[in-house]
């Protein structure tokens, strides 16, 4: 078996890339969803860290290259399918989202009362125009503002 035939296990996309989750190694707690392909996913085992791919950029990221809220890998799990991969971190700094918060997750859907609506859960731990320059902060989202 080569070096690298763990990586033909998984089922890459059209463009190359798959879906990872990132989950906080002791609490669970789902942190972010981005997108890594081959290079990424290589660059994340050797380095020990989260390196993810940028969509909208179309290069690759480590995470934590400019807020300095770096992910630590403890583990790297693929789904039953071969088509999902998940990172379990520690997530230095506590913060994984752009906007500031432990969680990219931090919304959830309220169905109390009249009206279902998404309610805010987490707070605000540091604001984003401190771990980020303008144009970092506006290169780090895709156009509907999520991670890529």
């Amino acid at each position: 078996m080569s070096d690298t035939a763990w990586l033909d296990q998984i089922k890459w996309n059209d463009d190359g890339l798959v879906p990872v989750v990132t989950q906080d190694s002791l609490s669970l707690r789902l942190l972010t969803h981005a997108w890594i392909n081959r290079e990424a996913l290589a660059l994340t085992l050797a380095e020990g860290r989260a390196v993810y791919w940028s969509r909208s950029r179309q290069k690759i990221w480590r995470k934590g290259e400019e807020s300095g809220n770096v992910q630590q890998i403890r583990d790297i799990l693929l789904d039953c399918d071969g088509d999902t991969v998940c990172y379990l971190v520690e997530q230095v700094g506590g913060i994984a989202c752009h906007t500031g918060r432990e969680s990219c997750f931090y919304r959830q859907l309220n169905t109390d009362g009249s009206q279902t609506s998404w309610q805010v859960t987490d707070p605000v731990l540091k604001d984003p125009a401190t771990m980020y320059s303008a144009r970092a902060q506006a290169t780090n989202m895709n156009d509907n503002g999520s991670h890529d």
